[in-house]
């Protein structure tokens, strides 16, 4: 039976395979806690990139203050993995979320939440008040800050929704969370960080509007990874939420450069020769996806191409050394997120050996 080892050669997995150098991640993660750990603000890592609870815990050992997660089901699939300081940063709408909602919160009391209707808080309220925990939950109001999906209104709005949590017994708010996903892939620096922190006051503006009308606000939190370095010079913020820099994509790099390294990549082999200077790989739709544009090859003379569910091609230049039957490519997935998503296991590698194998705790846990 397949089963890759830790000890084992690179050479000795199958592809595709998610592989990552443990070298680049390591200096990603200290890149970023030397870059925000002095503004003296908490760092939440939004797990929805690496759905691990391993990687939460490495994470949470070089600063970090808990995690993020999207959704129930992926901080059901965390916290059973040992990791319960969680976020869930998406609204939970509808009878059966919320049912689990309490379940998760029944087990594990460090769960926060966000709230962006009265119906949505309501909700959950009175199915925590007829679950017998007396505990109130911790509650964030989802502020649009211009992303427009999520989040109340700025103003009146938010003031009045939190005035409507206020009465919940078995919620408890305590702060304010704005994603400003709009700006996160602008590519030039002056304007994402302009756009920014017109986001960050807006959220900071409602803080300081909840906290005159006598609310507790004891958290601010924002940010992803083309943002967090503006976001923590905002005066207000409390907590910041990179997800993508550990592993980085071709679509975040494009956008911020290359301050954080590429350290993920999926192996791939060359299964096919399609004339002269075309093979065929065995990565397609399944393995890398395309909503942020194809993924690249990580020897750029070597250009990608999809061929499908389950293969890809790559192509070059005269000149450029023949590819072959049988030779292995690593490939640079263009969106990180969902790319993990489709595959079980992180193959973990120094000099290439396989030093660590972890599991994709939430992976297909959208609900």
């Amino acid at each position: 039976m397949y089963s890759p080892r830790i000890g084992d050669s690179l050479a000795t997995l199958d592809t595709p395979s998610m592989i990552v150098d443990l070298d680049l991640m390591e200096a990603n993660i200290q890149k970023l806690f030397d870059r925000l750990l002095p503004t003296g603000l908490n760092i939440r890592p939004h797990l929805k990139t690496t759905k691990s609870a391993t990687l939460a815990h490495k994470l949470a050992a070089a600063g970090a203050k808990g995690c993020c997660v999207a959704k129930v089901s992926e901080a059901e699939a965390i916290a059973g993995a040992g990791f319960d300081d969680i976020l869930i940063t998406c609204e939970i709408i509808g009878a059966p979320k919320v049912k689990r909602l309490v379940e998760l919160f029944r087990r594990h009391r460090n769960i926060r939440i966000v709230v962006d209707s009265e119906v949505g808080a309501t909700a959950i309220n009175d199915a925590l008040a007829g679950s017998g925990i007396e505990e109130p939950i911790a509650v964030l109001v989802d502020v649009d800050v211009g992303l427009s999906r999520t989040g109340v209104r700025a103003g009146e709005p938010a003031l009045a929704l939190a005035r409507h949590v206020s009465t919940l017994k078995h919620l408890r708010l305590i702060g304010v969370q704005g994603y400003e996903g709009h700006v996160q892939h602008l590519h030039d620096r002056e304007d994402r960080q302009r756009e920014c922190l017109a986001s960050m006051k807006i959220l900071t503006d409602t803080a300081d509007a909840f906290r005159h009308a006598g609310h507790d606000i004891q958290v601010v939190t924002g940010g992803g990874t083309g943002t967090a370095e503006f976001c923590a010079t905002v005066p207000g913020m409390t907590e910041l939420q990179p997800g993508s820099f550990i592993f980085m994509d071709t679509d975040y790099r494009n956008a911020v450069g290359t301050f954080y390294s590429n350290s993920l990549t999926l192996l791939a082999t060359v299964i096919s020769k399609q004339g002269e200077r075309q093979v065929t790989i065995d990565t397609g739709l399944k393995s890398l996806t395309t909503d942020s544009g194809l993924a690249e090859c990580k020897d750029d003379r070597y250009k990608h191409n999809n061929l499908g569910d389950e293969h890809g091609s790559l192509s070059w230049e005269e000149g450029t050394p023949a590819l072959v039957v049988g030779d292995r490519v690593e490939m640079i997935p263009s969106h990180i997120d969902p790319t993990v998503n489709l595959h079980d296991f992180y193959y973990a590698y120094r000099n290439g050996v396989i030093e660590e194998i972890w599991a994709v705790d939430s992976r297909g846990k959208v609900q």
